[in-house]
């Protein structure tokens, strides 16, 4: 019994005890929460973290890797662009022209070199500064007579005509399509696609009068605009003017001031062929074609058409693209006349050359 006596207060200090211990356990855990803050703040972390990401791939792609892609993208092709436009402005002294050789069968002559020519600015001799012999595409305009002078089986003629040229071009050349009649209409813009040019003139209606030199005004200002620097134009029509604003002068100049070659092909039919018109007509279509380096034909069946529209298309690729720039170079608006020469290699027969024959020293050319 006194054993049981000593045991129960000896269970009781142990009990205090424990309740003593739990207590100050109690109490310092409330003392050490504020320093166990750790917890949340690795959550606010994490927080933070989480919407970074979708911050840091919004700001990398749509901004930072494919807007600056696609405006370096942009800048760059019309930068190029806009570049070699300054360089034929700011170089104002380059002349540039293009040259077609052929020997005495009218056969056309490629590979000759640079040391071949010989290039007179008002009868001096010039440096060449800049040669090419390259197949290079053009930039062709096509000026499709459809006033009622050209009813019949004109029209029919010149279409079948003007495919042997779209087939015997080259792949890339762009075209510009203008039908005239009482007035100039561009019918197609910048298409390299020479069918499609082909099926804007399957049901033409031949009708009223005839605007050809505004028509002309309108192909200069087209082609200049094309993507090519070698540029031409192709007029089909018998070449009798009644109804444009601009007149011949006026188209004359403008042929003679621009880098565009004009080819004219005279539609003639069997009254016209001897006839005051018909001789009008190939005077008119003869002065234009020559100021601008062309040539005029006039083919009097369909298969010389034919024959004649293959011709101008492969002239055009065998032609010889010349730059030189001139001493003392002064922008003062006045015609210089070039001659160009070119000396046969040996074996040879006599070649001969066709070219403009000069330009005006103009400040910034259009």
């Amino acid at each position: 019994m006194e054993s049981r006596r000593h045991a129960a207060p000896a269970a009781l200090v142990v009990c205090l005890i424990l309740v003593a211990t739990f207590f100050a356990i109690q109490n310092s855990t409330a003392q050490e929460k504020p320093g166990q803050k750790p917890p949340p703040a690795p959550e606010k972390e994490l927080l933070k973290v989480e919407p970074a990401p979708p911050q840091t791939p919004a700001d990398k792609s749509p901004q930072k890797l494919i807007t600056p892609t696609e405006s370096s993208g942009d800048k760059q092709k019309p930068g190029t662009e806009v570049d070699e436009r300054q360089q034929l402005i700011i170089n104002t002294d380059l002349i540039t022209f293009n040259v077609t050789v052929t020997d005495i069968y009218g056969r056309f002559v490629s590979g000759l070199g640079k040391n071949a020519f010989t290039i007179l600015d008002e009868k001096q001799p010039q440096e060449i500064t800049f040669f090419s012999d390259e197949d290079a595409p053009v930039s062709v305009g096509v000026l499709f007579d459809v006033s009622g002078s050209m009813s019949g089986d004109k029209v029919r003629r010149a279409r079948d005509a003007l495919a042997h040229f779209i087939q015997t071009s080259h792949d890339r050349d762009e075209y510009f399509l203008i039908a005239f009649n009482s007035r100039a209409q561009l019918l197609m813009d910048r298409t390299r696609d020479g069918n499609a040019v082909l099926d804007k003139l399957t049901f033409v209606q031949t009708k009223n009068n005839t605007a050809l030199y505004d028509a002309c005004y309108l192909g200069v200002e087209r082609v200049q605009r094309g993507t090519h620097p070698k540029r031409a134009l192709l007029l089909i029509s018998d070449g009798q003017d009644n109804n444009s604003r601009y007149t011949f002068n006026e188209l004359r100049r403008v042929l003679k001031e621009s880098d565009v070659v004009l080819y004219a092909i005279g539609i003639l039919g069997g009254s016209d062929v001897g006839s005051s018109l018909g001789m009008e007509g190939q005077g008119i279509l003869d002065e234009l074609a020559s100021v601008s380096g062309g040539k005029a034909f006039y083919p009097r069946s369909a298969p010389e058409m034919d024959d004649i529209f293959e011709q101008i298309a492969l002239e055009l690729r065998h032609q010889y693209s010349i730059g030189y720039r001139p001493p003392n170079f002064k922008s003062d608006g006045k015609w210089h006349h070039i001659k160009v020469k070119v000396a046969p290699p040996r074996g040879l027969p006599r070649l001969f050359v066709r070219s403009k024959e000069g330009y005006f020293a103009i400040a910034n050319p259009k």
